[in-house]
């Protein structure tokens, strides 16, 4: 039986608090992301709650460090189960981009890759001052994934965007605000929730069908393309053969290495 890494907190003012505890820094492996799913799902058909903040339940400054290294590191893998945690973590992505609920990223610390994925898919971003954000996947030897880049443009621009995936840019809280990846700066963790708290209770004033049907006008055309079954299959094909190339073998390996030695 997995451990589970999601728990989930429903408040009467109609939203859940979805908090992602997987030590040490909320690393996504398969199981997460399925767990993700599985509680999204379960919130979206529950008629009790209309909004979910995500946020991290870890003690330390981070939100998400984005993929386990070890679910692209081909040494550590299989061409099946790579293709299948692709799947699952697209689709889920996919998913939460075009959920009908109102959904609120409080990102606490570090959001590199993946865990600025997952709060760029949300309808708000609040960041305490001592976080970063990025798609910085190029800085450890990858390409950042298609539909995460289109994701990003369409948020602060294709001119941002390019520059920030090229090159692997982490970007500070301030400058996050600035280019629009974020909504609101806190200064803390306690000020990151109450904010939360009050920018989902103040937007949930608002009449759910009108908010949803002009979310799928904004982001269902993407959304859909991202979730497709046979551009996720080629993707991740296409991704496995990138990642058990020699070059990108040597390259996350060395990065497992420096982390392994690390203390985090």
């Amino acid at each position: 039986m997995s451990t589970s890494y999601v728990t989930v907190d429903i408040k009467p003012e109609g939203f859940a608090f979805l908090s992602i505890k997987r030590e040490p820094v909320n690393s996504m492996d398969h199981d997460l992301w399925v767990q993700l799913q599985s509680h999204l799902t379960q919130l979206e058909e529950d008629p009790k709650v209309r909004g979910v903040v995500f946020h991290s339940g870890l003690a330390r400054p981070v939100f998400t460090a984005g993929n386990d290294l070890g679910e692209l590191y081909a040494k550590n893998t299989t061409r099946t189960r790579y293709i299948e945690f692709w799947r699952v973590s697209n689709t889920f992505l996919a998913n939460l981009s075009k959920s009908p609920l109102l959904t609120v990223a409080a990102v606490k610390g570090a959001c590199p890759a993946g865990g600025t994925c997952l709060a760029m898919a949300c309808d708000y971003r609040i960041i305490s001052e001592n976080g970063s954000m990025g798609l910085n996947e190029v800085a450890i030897g990858i390409p950042v994934p298609r539909m995460w880049v289109k994701l990003m443009a369409t948020i602060v621009g294709q001119g941002r965007a390019d520059k920030m995936c090229q090159f692997g840019r982490m970007i500070s809280a301030k400058e996050a605000l600035v280019v629009g990846l974020v909504d609101k700066v806190v200064t803390d963790e306690e000020a990151l929730m109450v904010a939360a708290s009050k920018t989902m209770e103040q937007l949930l004033r608002l009449p759910d069908q009108g908010r949803q049907l002009t979310k799928l006008s904004l982001r269902g055309e993407l959304a859909d393309k991202w979730a497709d079954p046979a551009f996720l299959k080629a993707e991740a094909e296409g991704g496995w053969a990138m990642l058990e190339s020699p070059g990108v073998v040597r390259a996350l390996g060395g990065v497992l290495a420096r982390l392994s030695k690390s203390k985090i």
